[in-house]
């Protein structure tokens, strides 16, 4: 028969104790991981702004340049003054167009008036007018005409009024020229002439003709 011996306390029984809540210290504690809780909340707020932010826009891929109309006017005026105000140049037309890969404006039934040093004044007409960009090179098309008004040039000597007649002329700005390969009518003064085609060399006042040639002079 065996006797089991009860068991002793190694030591005496450690006193219950009751934790007091103090909001001191809780606050405290919160305030240690207060500052990762506003970088998270940060991070958060980031991620969805970047969400909700629509994507940017791709860079539009560049267009062939065509020979298609970029921009027109219809039933126009356009006038251009000198650094002193004093009108150089008016241009009318029923309709101007813009292509884009020549860098050329087409008018329809466009009237040009142009005033020269001295205040020669030079007019065009043409059912077409298709210029440069730079507007050195004018090509007037259909009952195209140019008419030099009577004037005096710097030096006091007269110039008689010119008048070129044609179905196609194309006029040069720099230097002054006026040409073409098609039948022509030139009147200067009273004379009159008929070519198959001429080069007029304006600063030298040379008209060169060829081809047949048919003149009706006046005597002086």
């Amino acid at each position: 028969m065996s006797n089991t011996a009860p068991l002793q306390p190694l030591g005496p029984a450690a006193p219950s104790r009751s934790v007091a809540w103090r909001p001191g210290r809780v606050w405290d504690q919160v305030s240690i991981y207060l500052p990762v809780l506003l970088m998270g909340l940060m991070a958060l707020a980031s991620y969805w702004l970047l969400r909700a932010t629509p994507e940017a826009a791709l860079p539009a891929a560049a267009r062939p340049v065509t020979h298609e109309p970029d921009y027109f006017m219809r039933r126009f005026s356009v006038k251009v003054f000198d650094a002193d105000g004093v009108l150089k140049s008016e241009i009318y037309g029923a309709e101007a167009r813009h292509r884009p890969d020549t860098d050329s404006v087409e008018i329809d039934q466009a009237r040009i008036r142009s005033l020269q040093a001295g205040g020669l004044l030079t007019t065009a007409t043409a059912q077409r007018v298709t210029s440069n960009g730079a507007q050195t090179e004018f090509v007037l098309e259909g009952d195209a005409v140019v008419v030099r008004e009577a004037g005096r040039k710097a030096d006091g000597s007269v110039l008689p009024r010119l008048e070129f007649r044609g179905d196609l002329l194309q006029v040069f700005t720099e230097p002054q020229r006026l040409v073409s390969d098609r039948p022509v009518t030139v009147v200067r003064g009273n004379d009159r002439i008929n070519a198959d085609s001429l080069n007029y060399q304006g600063d030298e006042q040379v008209v060169l003709f060829k081809g047949r040639v048919k003149a009706q002079l006046s005597p002086r």
